[in-house]
This record gives structure tokens, sequence and C-alpha cells, in this order.
């Protein structure tokens, strides 16, 4: 399973521990991820997804998955993010047009 946000994109960065003498260590800076079930307004669903600490403040501050999702950068997304941002985009419109 990839160190990667569902939402955000976020992955591991890489870098150097520097002590106190100088001394150069590599490291990986790792997201905070957590395991949540998130709520879709649109759909009637619960999701589990795989984000980051900082991805589920986000979400809670726009107003929901939903609103999350079609503000969002198709090119972060994953796969799983993507399915259900199409089928959420559908659903509004089908409720739109009736």
């Amino acid at each position: 399973m990839a160190r990667r946000c569902e939402l955000t994109g976020k992955n591991a960065l890489v870098g150097n521990k520097v002590s106190h003498a100088n001394n150069k260590t590599k490291t990986r800076f790792m997201p905070n991820l957590c395991d949540v079930s998130l709520m879709s307004d649109a759909m009637g669903l619960t999701y589990r997804l795989r984000i980051s600490a900082i991805a589920l403040k986000s979400v809670e501050h726009v107003g929901g998955l939903d609103a999350f999702l079609m503000k969002a950068d198709s090119a972060k997304l994953s796969d799983k993010a993507l399915r259900l941002k199409r089928s959420i985009a559908k659903k509004l419109e089908a409720a739109k047009a009736a």
C-alpha cells in the first residue's frame, strides 16, 4: 500500500537529518495518514479513505466530502477518489435536471 493521501496526493519526502556535528543521514518524511470513513451527502453512503490529517481538516472546512471533491484537482486524486468524484457529479447533474 502506497504512503500517499487519496485526496491531496501528499506522499513521502526525502531529506537529511543533520546532527549537531553536521553529520548528514538520509531519512524519509512520511505523511500523517489516517484511515477514515467519510459520508457522501449526494450518494448517501459512507466511503473508507486513507487521507492525511491536513486533508481531513480541509474536507471539514470546505463543507464535506462532496464539496471537497468537486473543487479538487483530478490529477491529484487517487483512482478510487476520482471514480467517487465522477459518480457524485452524475448524481448532482441528475438532481439538478429533475
